[in-house]
């Protein structure tokens, strides 16, 4: 005979085998393949400007490391990622066993979450800030405590500071911030700090720091790193052109590190990942060449778009904020229409990502050709 199902003190359970309040979350929104757009509108090719990569292809020296490491892909990584923990340890200077790492910065975000809440902790972010974190909160059972965006698009830290309650374990400072691009500055930030219990995990989101040239903000590790309530985030997928092999990294006191390492994915930062990485940081010269060739098309793209849209935020990162609001989705639809993926927020704006020059121009054009700006 056949039981039926029972909850708690014998009470009735749902028969279905997932989590119904995962229901109402919002799946992650991934750009639009530029293939696919191509052969939907009939143009021959397609413009991708939606999920912030750089545009210039594999820095020198990756493809040849991941051809190497691809002939062993039969066996295991190395689990501790010594050698790529030690060299990421050299290009940020800190000890090794500070450093942990992952696919990808938001995996370490989740890592993270994992290692210092249990369901029922909140955990507070300013928003709109990027699109994983209720994601990750929720999937963790913990609460989101969402603090709006001033009306300059930035993080309100004096309000995030005042929303820390005595169930809040971790806040998340994206800077630069994504979507809007926008960045908090020094004193802002050492205020802020000031103002939050030691008791409270400050986690820096800086995917976006090498495209940062406002001397006003920080660099996290140098500024705030020997905190021990401070973890920042890091990311190759960005600047140093890794996005399709997902690595990213955190620095944080050992204690800190030590346990997330201990709740990542065994063997999820792959042999090729880890080759790709090393080879990497040794272009760091062109990284920089590269940066300041993204910093000059942002600054150029943002004089613009201000021609129409004088709102637009400075942006500190790889791609600029357009605050349209109910005209998003219409105008991201238009620009598709004219062959140029952006990405639309519901309701809020667009964010456009910083291309090569031709890329750029596209955008403009089809921009200006919207109707909707």
């Amino acid at each position: 005979m056949t039981l039926p199902p029972s909850g708690p003190a014998g009470q009735p359970r749902s028969s279905r085998l997932t989590r119904p309040d995962l229901d109402a979350l919002p799946a992650y929104v991934p750009g639009r393949n530029p293939a696919d757009l191509a052969r939907e509108v009939g143009l021959p090719e397609a413009i991708k400007l939606a999920s912030n990569e750089v545009p210039y292809g594999p820095l020198p020296g990756v493809v040849e490391a991941v051809a190497e490491a691809a002939a062993g892909v039969h066996r295991y990584p190395d689990m501790g990622v010594v050698a790529l923990r030690e060299k990421l340890a050299q290009h940020v200077g800190v000890s090794a066993d500070r450093i942990a790492t992952g696919c990808g910065s938001v995996a370490l975000c989740e890592h993270l979450i994992r290692a210092t809440c249990l369901p029922g902790d909140e955990v507070v972010y300013s928003w709109r800030s990027f699109e994983a974190y209720p994601i990750i909160a929720a999937t963790a059972a913990v609460t989101s405590i969402r603090v709006p965006n001033t009306e300059a698009h930035g993080h309100d830290l004096a309000k995030m500071a005042a929303a820390v309650t005595e169930r809040t374990r971790v806040v998340l400072v994206c800077n630069p911030n994504n979507p809007t691009g926008t960045a908090v500055g020094r004193a802002e930030l050492d205020e802020f700090l000031a103002a939050v219990p030691e008791t409270v995990l400050v986690v820096i989101d800086e995917a976006y720091r090498e495209f940062v040239t406002d001397p006003d903000v920080p660099d996290g590790i140098a500024a705030y790193g020997d905190r021990p309530n401070v973890a920042v985030l890091r990311t190759l997928s960005k600047a140093w052109g890794l996005a399709g092999l997902r690595i990213g990294y955190l620095v944080a006191q050992p204690d800190v590190a030590a346990a997330v390492r201990k709740v990542v994915t065994p063997f999820s930062t792959s042999a090729v990942a880890q080759a790709a990485a090393l080879a990497a940081l040794d272009a760091s010269a062109e990284v920089r060449r590269r940066c300041e060739l993204v910093i000059a098309e942002r600054d150029r793209l943002t004089e613009a778009v201000r021609k129409q849209v004088p709102e637009v935020p400075e942006s500190q990162a790889n791609f600029i904020w357009l605050p349209l609001g109910d005209r998003s989705a219409p105008f991201a639809a238009a620009c598709e229409a004219r062959g140029v993926i952006v990405r639309p927020f519901q309701g809020d704006g667009v964010r456009v990502t910083v291309g090569t020059p031709a890329e750029n121009d596209a955008f403009l054009a089809a921009a200006y050709a919207s109707g909707e700006l």
